[in-house]
Order: structure tokens, then C-alpha cells, then sequence
């Protein structure tokens, strides 16, 4: 296996691969053009988007500055709004689904490492790597997420969802509820 395949079935990886350092280079020369683009050029920021996300339906807006690691592991649904400085660490599968609002400052991760210093950290003479493992992040149509969250690798946040600004989902979220706290926790359901 590939160290991009290793990363993406969510198994150790080395994320100073070549192939991905590659990507993750490209990724930021995107986002420094997207990010400091004249905010009238909605069609050269469009262009930009498409080669940098996996998937971009009709009607996303992207607020910049907008931040990733790869870019090609972002789903965004059609007419979702993602707010300014969110930050997407996609070293796996990150779909969000339509109609989406995402407010600003919400960071979403799917790279996850050992607790434990000794399991993470390995030192090989003067050198050290960490441990890293992936988990993909799945947010259903109809998502609003308040601003400065936070979702954790692995959740997966159902449809008809409203996540309270500054919640920490550590768990999944089932469709039709607002839940917020930290850590994330079911309020009420929306009927």
C-alpha cells in the first residue's frame, strides 16, 4: 500500500511521504491564491475550488480565508455556505452534504494519534516521527454548525442537524436533534 492508501483506510501512515507532501504543497499554493483573491472574482475563486476539492456541487460558497491539508478528500454539498477561517484537516474523507451552513471558525478533524507519549512518538537517534491515524468525518444535508466547533475524527453528524457554537462532537449525532456543549450533547429533537 501507498502511504496516501495506508492514511485513507485510516491505518499509520507517514505523512511526510513524497506523494503527499506533493498534494499538501499544491494544496497550499490553491489556498494562498484562493485566500488572497479579490472577493469579486467569484468565477477564478470557483475554478480554484474545483481543483482543490474532491467535490464542489453547485452553489458552495467558500468564505476565505478558508484552510486544509489536501483539499482532494473534501465533499461539500450543493448551496452549503462555509463560513470564514474554517479550518478542515482532511487527511481522510470529510463530506458534508447539501444545504449546509458551516459558521465561522469550525474546524473539523479526521487525523487522530496515540494518547499515550511513548505510542505516539517514535525516536530513531536524533530523529523523531509521530503516529497518525485517520478517520473519515460524514455531516448530512441540512447541517448547521455554530461557529467555533469542533468535530472530532470518525463523527458523523445526521441530517437536520443544529450543533450549538463552540460544541466539541466527540460522538456521533443522529439526524433531526440540536445538541450542543462540550462535549456535544443532545438538547431536544426537531420535529
Amino acid at each position: 500500500m501507498t502511504e496516501k492508501e495506508k492514511m485513507l483506510a485510516g491505518l499509520p501512515y507517514n505523512s511526510r511521504d513524497t506523494e503527499l507532501l506533493e498534494r499538501y504543497f499544491k494544496a497550499r499554493e490553491l489556498l494562498s491564491e484562493i485566500n488572497t483573491l479579490n472577493p469579486r472574482l467569484i468565477e477564478e475563486k470557483a475554478e480554484l475550488l474545483n481543483e482543490l476539492l474532491g467535490n464542489k456541487s453547485p452553489g458552495v460558497w467558500i468564505e476565505s480565508p478558508f484552510y486544509c491539508d489536501y483539499g482532494e478528500n473534501i465533499s461539500i454539498g450543493k448551496n452549503t455556505f462555509v463560513n470564514t477561517n474554517c479550518m478542515f484537516l482532511d487527511d481522510n474523507r470529510i463530506q458534508i452534504g447539501d444545504n449546509g451552513l458551516i459558521a465561522p471558525y469550525v474546524q473539523i478533524y479526521t487525523a487522530t494519534h496515540p494518547l499515550k507519549a511513548s505510542d505516539r512518538i517514535k525516536s530513531n537517534g536524533t530523529n523523531s516521527t509521530y503516529i497518525t491515524t485517520t478517520q473519515p468525518v460524514v455531516i448530512g444535508n441540512n447541517v448547521w454548525i455554530g461557529g467555533n466547533s469542533v468535530i472530532f475524527p470518525g463523527v458523523t453528524i445526521g441530517d437536520n442537524v443544529t450543533i450549538g457554537a463552540g460544541s466539541v462532537v466527540n460522538k456521533n449525532i443522529p439526524s433531526n436533534v440540536l445538541a450542543m456543549g462540550n462535549p456535544c450533547k443532545i438538547i431536544k429533537k426537531l420535529e
